[in-house]
């Protein structure tokens, strides 16, 4: 009889998801009853005087979204070996949740199971105690998660087409960019930066701030 195969949760602390940190992965005690998976696709709705209706252009596509519930028991029927309400809290939220001083952040997270391998962050966390021992200390709890899908910035840069004039680029600043020297680097050309700064609703878009993340919208020729 095959042995049940259980969800994983593994922390890193790096963004291309090569170095996990040291507490490792988080076993669910039992898997979740559903796992729900967003996709979406935003466009910018334009309609000229003389349609009947607007037309839908491409404008980009957010981070997927991965949410689901877990529940932990330690009431010793699930596993007889995990009786810790704060031992099991804590070593989730050591790899999702809490502040990685070596990164300055959160860690990066994979959820595995199954078909499913998510490369993310969390995003929200919410626990809810359900069954008590006599003196009140939690026996159960619902874990409600919620992941958005993240790729570093290498990673992102493969995935968008930037020999494309007509798809939308999402940009990562590093400190001492420019924006002419951002949209001289995506379409060959410095010209943009006005138009790129009024789509950002940038005031001051000549210090731009290392981290930021900004979006160049499709333009309609090239300069080449």
């Amino acid at each position: 009889m095959a042995s049940l195969e259980l969800m994983k949760i593994t922390g890193y602390q790096d963004e291309d998801f090569n170095e996990e940190v040291s507490n490792g992965t988080y076993t669910v005690m039992l898997n979740p009853e559903s796992v729900k998976w967003n996709r979406a696709i935003e466009y910018t709705k334009q309609q000229s005087l003389d349609a009947m209706a607007p037309s839908q252009k491409y404008k980009s596509a957010p981070a997927e979204q991965l949410s689901f519930d877990i529940v932990i028991d330690c009431t010793g029927i699930v596993d007889g070996k995990r009786t810790s309400m704060s031992k099991e809290i804590t070593a989730l939220e050591s790899i999702v949740y809490t502040y990685n001083g070596k990164i300055h952040r959160p860690n990066f997270v994979k959820v595995q199971w199954g078909d499913i391998s998510f490369n993310c962050v969390l995003t929200s966390l919410n626990t809810s105690y359900t069954l008590f021992k006599p003196d009140g200390s939690p026996l159960r709890a619902k874990i409600s998660l919620s992941f958005d899908s993240y790729y570093s910035y290498k990673k992102r840069k493969k995935l968008e087409s930037k020999s494309s004039p007509d798809m939308t680029h999402l940009v990562e600043v590093v400190e001492g960019d420019s924006l002419p020297q951002l949209c001289n680097r995506i379409w060959n050309s410095p010209d943009y930066y006005i138009q790129v700064a009024a789509y950002n609703k940038l005031n001051k878009f000549r210090q731009l701030t290392g981290g930021q993340q900004l979006i160049f919208p499709p333009i309609e020729k090239p300069v080449s």
